[in-house]
Formats: C-alpha cells, structure tokens, sequence
C-alpha cells in the first residue's frame, strides 16, 4: 500500500491482531511482537495494508491491556521497544503499516499519574482524573461500571470517590483538564514520530462525559476535545484514525469521519452488532435478516459522500460471526464465505480478526477455563440475578469475549502451532481441523475467499467509491445489493441461510463478468445453502 497516497485507508484492508494471541516466540505461552514479525509474510500473502494491534503497552494486565500504565512504554510480556520498531520497519517492507490501539478514556490505577492523585487533593496529577466528595457507602450518584458494579469507588485517606466507567482499576482521565490533554497529545506525537500508519481509538466518545449529569458517551464538550486533538496531532498527516463510538448514531457519524479530515478517518459503530441482543449483551433477543438489511442499508447509505465506516463482522470484544450468525458445524466454510462477501462488498474500510479468515469459531469452556473480566463478572451478577448455572455459562458462551481472544490457530499441531510452552488460555480443540496450514494448502479455504476480496477492492473502483441500492428486503435469506461507481456496477447476491433460496439474476447483470462464486457455477434463478455471488460490469 502506497501510505503516502490520499486516503489510502479507504482503499485498503486492516487485520486486527489481539497480540497475546496471534504467535508466540519465546515459549512463555503469551504472544508477542516478535511472534508478529514471524507471521508478517503470512499477512502478506492475504493481502491486508495494516495491522491493528490491540494494547502492547505497559499494562497490570486487569483488562488484557486496556488499562495502561505507560503509554510510552511496550509491555515486556510483548517484547520491547526495539521490537516495536523492528515490526513498523518489516511490515513497511512488506507494503502494511501499524496502527496502534490508544486507550486515552482511562489508564491503569498502576499508572505513574494515578499514583500521584492518590497523594492528595493537592497533588497535581490529583485533577487527572474525576473525584468527587462523598460519604462512605454512599456514592454520588447510582452510575454503574460497565463490567459490573458501582461506577464510583471510594479512597477513604482523601475522603473522595474516583470515577470508573470499567474497572475500578481503570480510573477515567479528566478531560476537562487542558494538562491531561496536552498529555495525551504528546504520547500520540512520540507514536507518529516512531512511523505508525495511525491508530484506533478506544471508546473515544466517552472523553467528553459529565458523570454529575450521569452522561457517558457523546457529553457536552466531545466535538471540541476531538477537534483540538486532531489540529494538535495527526491532522493533516495522512494517518488513518478510527474511532470506536458506539454511542454513534448517523449524525454523529457524519460529524466524527467528515471529508474535511478534521476528526477521524472513519468510525467503529456498533448497531448492526447489537441487533441480536436485549436489555443487556447476555440477553438474546431474535434477529432477522431484514431487520440486519435495514440497518446496513441505512449506513450504507447515510454516510455516502459525507463520512466513512468501518466493515467488521468481529474484534476481540465480540463472539465469532460464523458461531453467531453462521454455522459453525457441517457449513462452517461455506457460512464463513458467504458472510465474508456479504461484508466485503460493501463501502467502507473492511477489517479481519485473527483467524476470521480461516472461520475460526467460538470455544465453550468451563468457568475455570475463561479469562476475561467482564465475563467473569458477569457470571457472579448472573447467578447473584437467580441465573443458574447453566444459563449464566451458554450467555458467556453464547457471546462472551473469550471467545475472540483464543489463540490464533496455526497448525494441527501441539497448541496450534501457538507456542512451545503452556498457552496463557486454552487452545480451541477444533484447532486440528481448523487452521492456517490446512486452509493455505486447500484453494477451496475460507483463507481464498478473503484474499480474492481483499485482490478486489485494490482493483475494482466500485468497491470504493460505488453508492448502495438494497435488493429485496423483506427476503429472510437472501442479502443482495447493487453498487454503482466508478464506472462500474457490482451486485453481490449472498444467501446468508442453510437453505436454498429462489434469486433470480437481475436483467442487467445478464451477461456481467462473474467476479467471484463460492460454490463453482452459478445455478441459474438460485442461490445454493450459503452460496455468494459477485458481479461485475461497465456502466
């Protein structure tokens, strides 16, 4: 990928790598950036532009790197600063760019500046963060932490309570302190100089909250604070930003990914990932594919000409789509295909997660066996709800984040191809069937199917500039669309179910060069169980 070319992140495709689980390298059972430069030439050989790292910086480790401790610093289970630099160094060879992943809502408790707060109320570092006075026992207001509990915790040797919107030992920066921004703007400055290609920003709609108004994301002041920090650092670099926002509506969207590169490049948003879910994530609730259709098209649509999504089906918060909305048994590479075309056609910036491109799926371990903090959580407010035991374990199963961050699947072989040691979380057992070795050495793999994708997008205007008109949306089986762009038409006809479904070719695309098939040959007036179609044409 030419980095220096404008926009290149809309033409390009970004792998997400959860780094404790990509490769191993020195036998300690945890993946590591070394472990990252060994796999560089497989990443090439898919075709991805960048790689999306989670946190490798200098963490506790309470919320598997998201709480960070030194910004500055890589953590030593990851490897070292040198590393860091050897990995923006290789992957620049091989055409991939870094982006690193800025937890700036909150730090560690661990972290130098938090440490300092706790001195007293005097200290300067104390207005770091959010404190408010208080009673014991008695918070100033009933806000809860997103993974479980009061969002407030009390530090009795200042008589004070520090605000927590995750775990209490992820403590909320104060934004509203110019110093803390002037901070953080000089850590994503140091990262720039070091040759990063850009970075992802976690839940970053949630700098601007007021928690005396119990506001979280989108609060007063947010536009301004991401304003400031674009004109004081990657504005104008040519740096691909990606913000999480899963507070984004459209609107928000819009003002957040603007052609005029004044915020971001583009956003994480989350609707159509929560349709199957209820009053909370361990409450399924049905979803339809009309009603998943309806939502694609509306940001399909909304953000035409006037901003920019990302397209991603997974990441390490989120259970594996071919368990979730696919099938994982007897139809496990067929579903997975069918769900990646469905995505990769669409405009935007696709993302991979580690192992999406073999159909990687979800691991249904015992409670012993999780490793994740909300989950862990969860299960107590579970059971503590009445939940029982089997109940509280298929939610966490069902959706839990776990099952994103197994270790990434190599080989058929002992852990996977992991590591020579004893992994840090328990390899998925269909690792023997399911794996990088058996899908490279298979044309017919999940692996192809991105490749082709990702081949398209450089050589296919369309998959970048076309508009989005949504075919047949009342069909429960068939997602179809065409796009226009570019000089071109493209229709993608995906049947995302286990049945066969009537779909017969559009007059127009009669005769247009079939760009990819996933089940050989087309049927005519049909779309085999999970079978995808990609047309072409000129307009």
């Amino acid at each position: 990928m030419d980095f220096t070319k404008k926009d290149w992140w809309k033409r390009a495709v970004i792998y997400q790598i959860y780094p404790k689980s990509f490769q191993d390298s020195d036998g300690d059972g945890i993946g590591d950036l070394p472990g990252i430069i060994s796999r560089l030439d497989y990443l090439q050989k898919l075709g991805v532009d960048a790689l999306w790292l989670c946190p490798v910086f200098a963490s506790p480790q309470a919320d598997n790197g998201y709480d960070i401790s030194d910004y500055r610093a890589i953590d030593p289970m990851f490897g070292t600063m040198e590393d860091m630099r050897a990995l923006i160094r290789e992957a620049k060879a091989r055409g991939i760019g870094i982006l690193l992943d800025l937890v700036l809502n909150h730090t560690s408790d661990r972290h130098r500046w938090f440490r300092e707060a706790l001195k007293g109320r005097d200290n300067p570092f104390h207005d770091y963060y959010i404190w408010r006075d208080g009673e014991p026992g008695t918070p100033p207001n009933g806000m809860k932490a997103t993974f479980g509990g009061p969002a407030w915790t009390w530090v009795p040797e200042l008589g004070q309570y520090y605000f927590h919107q995750f775990a209490p030992q992820q403590p909320d920066l104060n934004w509203a302190n110019p110093k803390v921004r002037q901070e953080l703007y000089g850590v994503i400055r140091s990262w720039m100089a070091e040759g990063v290609a850009g970075f992802r920003l976690d839940v970053i709609d949630q700098v601007g909250k007021d928690p005396d108004l119990e506001v979280t994301a989108n609060g007063p002041r947010l536009l301004e604070f991401l304003r400031e920090m674009n004109r004081e650092t990657f504005g104008g670099a040519n740096l691909v930003t990606v913000g999480e926002t899963w507070g984004a509506n459209i609107e928000r969207a819009r003002q957040y990914s603007a052609p005029d590169g004044s915020i971001f490049s583009m956003v994480f948003q989350f609707e159509q990932m929560v349709l199957d879910q209820g009053p909370s994530k361990w409450e399924p609730r049905p979803m339809t594919l009309p009603a998943l259709k309806k939502s694609i098209a509306r940001w399909q649509q909304g953000l035409h000409g006037c901003g920019w999504n990302s397209l991603f089906w997974n990441n390490h918060d989120l259970p594996r789509i071919v368990s979730r909305w696919g099938d994982d048994g007897a139809c496990r590479v067929q579903s997975a295909q069918a769900l990646a075309v469905a995505l990769h056609g669409l405009q935007g910036t696709p993302y991979i997660y580690q192992g999406e491109e073999l159909g990687m799926t979800n691991a249904a371990y015992p409670l012993a066996d999780l490793r994740d903090i909300e989950s862990l959580n969860a299960y107590k407010d579970l059971r503590a709800r009445g939940w029982s035991d089997a109940e509280a374990m298929a939610a966490i199963h069902r959706v839990g984040r776990d099952n994103a961050r197994t270790p990434m699947q190599w080989s058929a072989g002992p852990n996977a191809g992991f590591t020579a040691g004893t992994p840090w979380m328990r390899i998925n057992p269909n690792h023997t069937a399911v794996n990088a070795e058996a899908a490279l050495a298979d044309p017919g793999s999940v692996f192809y199917t991105y490749q082709k994708l990702i081949a398209l997008r450089k050589t296919c205007p369309v998959f970048v500039e076309g508009d989005f008109t949504l075919l047949c949306p009342e069909d429960e089986q068939v997602f179809a669309y065409v796009r226009r762009g570019g000089g071109q038409a493209l229709l993608a006809a995906v049947n995302l179910s286990g049945r066969p479904a009537a779909f017969p070719l559009p007059e127009e695309f009669s005769g247009a060069e079939l760009l990819l098939a996933t089940q050989g040959s087309p049927a005519p007036g049909a779309l085999r169980p999970w079978e995808a179609l990609l047309y072409c044409k000129k307009e």
